[in-house]
């Protein structure tokens, strides 16, 4: 009964703040404690019946997932090592490609030094060692599990076609002048959107938001307008921010352009599916109201771009995280020195 209170409790906390803003990263968390305790309280539910095959029937199922959990990393690295690959192949040897390879080659890799410390190594610290990596890896797991709910959920964002503003979030361009697959996705979501509002007879105006980067003939702005207009979109609908270089300021000079054209209006942002949380939580720290909407991404693109996205999310609020993981450390290093003293 006390995992059911517990569950519900989560379950209530996520759906006031999720209704409050939908773009907060403690609301992963709290869906993700809520799914937990819920696990917990179906479960113990279960075994708690006069039925004995029911509650074999659950043994036996955390036994199975407990046994498959090794196999279920082992994978989780070879089909990240893959995917790793597969980018390195189809989007060239950058550094941000190698993501998913470099987490599939440390996984498999730790995978293969618990095997030695548990068969032929046998060292105390060696062990501290191990339980406070696994400590920080499961810390940051939690984590990943409530963005990747977060991100999900965010997806069925469904903004009223009442907005005065659609932003645009730029990206690199091609050869320095031509707009990527990529960022024509997030060009063609916006003509969707467009399209339906204007069908209503309110017509949005467009924000194109992108500067020029170091190796770029143009403003992503620029390739993005001229995108829009060789789609028919007229140019009196089209709006340039070229000044930003990151999503934060694509957020507050998109504010700052809309503010000054209409002081009270409704805004949406469009990028990718991947970036979608994460351009949202700057849009809050921009100030902006807007939420947004996705164009969707190559499947083989999302490992890695989720991942980035994560590692992003994790360098916002660094200092919690820092503050942490630090106190695992210490907690394990005097625990090193009690065993060593005491022992």
């Amino acid at each position: 009964m006390v995992l059911a209170y517990i569950a519900g409790f989560f379950i209530l906390l996520f759906l006031i703040l999720f209704i409050i803003d939908k773009r907060r990263v403690s609301n992963g968390i709290f869906l993700t404690f809520a799914l937990f305790f819920t696990i917990l309280a179906v479960a113990y539910g279960l075994m708690s019946t006069d039925s004995n095959l029911i509650a074999l029937i659950v043994i036996g199922v955390f036994f199975l997932i407990l046994a498959l959990s090794p196999f279920l990393i082992i994978g989780l690295g070879i089909g990240l090592v893959y995917n790793g690959r597969l980018m390195v192949k189809r989007e060239g040897r950058k550094i941000p490609n190698l993501l998913t390879l470099f987490v599939g080659i440390m996984i498999l890799a730790l995978i293969v030094l618990l095997i030695l410390q548990i068969t032929i190594f046998d060292s105390v610290w060696l062990s501290i060692f191990f339980t406070a990596l696994f400590l920080i890896l499961g810390y940051f797991s939690f984590l990943l599990i409530s963005f990747l709910l977060s991100s999900y959920i965010y997806q069925y964002n469904r903004p009223r076609l009442k907005q005065d503003f659609i932003i645009v979030l730029g990206s690199g361009l091609i050869d320095g002048t031509r707009v990527p697959p990529l960022l024509a996705s997030r060009l063609d979501r916006a003509m969707v959107f467009y399209y339906k509002q204007a069908a209503k007879k309110f017509a949005p105006q467009i924000i194109v938001s992108g500067g020029q980067g170091p190796n770029e003939l143009v403003s992503e702005a620029f390739a993005m307008k001229n995108y829009l207009l060789d789609k028919g979109i007229p140019e009196e609908h089209v709006l340039m921010e070229d000044l930003s270089v990151n999503t934060l300021q694509n957020m507050r000079f998109s504010k700052t352009l809309m503010d000054d054209l209409k002081p009270k209006h409704r805004s949406i942002f469009v990028t990718n599916n991947f970036h979608l949380f994460r351009a949202s939580l700057y849009a809050r720290k921009a100030g902006l109201k807007s939420q947004g909407i996705s164009s969707k991404t190559a499947l083989y693109y999302l490992p890695n771009a989720l991942m980035r996205e994560f590692i992003a999310i994790i360098v916002m609020y660094k200092a919690w995280h820092i503050t942490v993981t630090s106190l695992i450390l210490l907690g394990m290093l005097a625990l090193g020195i009690i065993n060593i003293s005491f022992g």
